[in-house]
């Protein structure tokens, strides 16, 4: 029996070869499930909420990197110290959100079946580009929360086969798509983090200088943005870093963060505004 269908049978939709989009199919049938719908009308709540903070991107030789602090807020008490806002959404794509923690967590975990659910009715995977574009349309679907004051702001980063690189995407809160070059950054420690890769990058970054260039971004970040959380060495919170490249999506071992992150506190010890010259 399922529950809350009449006699225990499944509607003519579920029944239907229907569409290749999980949410719209999911808009049809139960729009009550769609990520933001529960909330009230009218606005006033979002302060309640908690916001995800920043996220970098940046590419490298071959593939890109992805880094998130996880820090949580409300208003200006920290709510979560060890959020994760990094999700893997298919072999080759990954996305973060910030923003109201809540709708994002859910619309990026929507996006994942949405990706699966296309793969499953067109016997194909999209193209990094139709990914891409498959998730402004689901953001500009968040626009009247937008409105309220719920905004989120997912940042896509995925292996583009055909060109062989990594390639990375932003978006605005009413599901504008553009496509940034080299490194990117979202969130509320967003300009300083984008102002530190800024000093640090170069074309020629291996995966490790990469990965370094992410985190010492993030501490800036942390350093000038109370929202943001930079590395805990007490706690052992260290901020959650993906890679993805030809071979695929990969989250880098909690082990090799906390050596790398601990480098960069310790290296702050003698030069507590940073490095200025790209590290490799």
């Amino acid at each position: 029996m399922f529950e809350g269908f009449e006699g225990g049978r499944l509607p003519a939709a579920f029944m239907s070869a229907g569409t290749s989009s999980f949410t719209e199919f999911v808009r049809s049938v139960s729009p009550e499930l769609l990520p933001g719908h529960h909330l009230p009308s009218g606005g006033g709540t979002e302060h309640l909420t908690p916001d995800a903070t920043t996220i970098v991107a940046l590419t490298f030789p071959g593939g890109v990197v992805m880094a998130g602090d996880r820090r949580a807020t409300q208003g200006n008490v920290i709510a979560n110290r060890d959020m994760e806002k990094l999700f893997r959404t298919d072999e080759f794509s990954a996305v973060a959100i910030a923003g109201s923690a809540g709708i994002g967590i859910e619309l990026a975990r929507l996006y994942q079946v949405e990706l699966e659910h296309y793969e499953k009715m067109e016997g194909r995977v999209l193209s990094l580009e139709g990914k891409a574009n498959k998730l402004a349309q689901m953001v500009r679907g968040n626009l009247g929360m937008a409105m309220q004051g719920f905004v989120v702001v997912p940042l896509l980063v995925g292996y583009d086969d055909s060109t062989g690189t990594g390639r990375v995407f932003s978006y605005d809160a009413v599901g504008g798509r553009y496509e940034e070059h080299r490194y990117h950054s979202i969130g509320s420690g967003s300009v300083y983090a984008r102002g530190s890769i800024k000093k640090l990058y170069q074309d020629d970054l291996d995966e490790t200088g990469a990965v370094r260039v992410a985190l010492e971004s993030l501490y800036d970040a942390a350093d000038d943005d109370s929202a943001t959380g930079g590395p805990d060495l007490h706690r052992k919170i260290f901020p959650l870093v993906d890679v993805i490249t030809e071979d695929g999506h990969r989250r880098v071992p909690t082990d090799d963060v906390a050596r790398l992150a601990t480098e960069v506190v310790e290296g702050r010890a003698a030069h507590p505004d940073g490095p200025t010259a790209t590290l490799s």
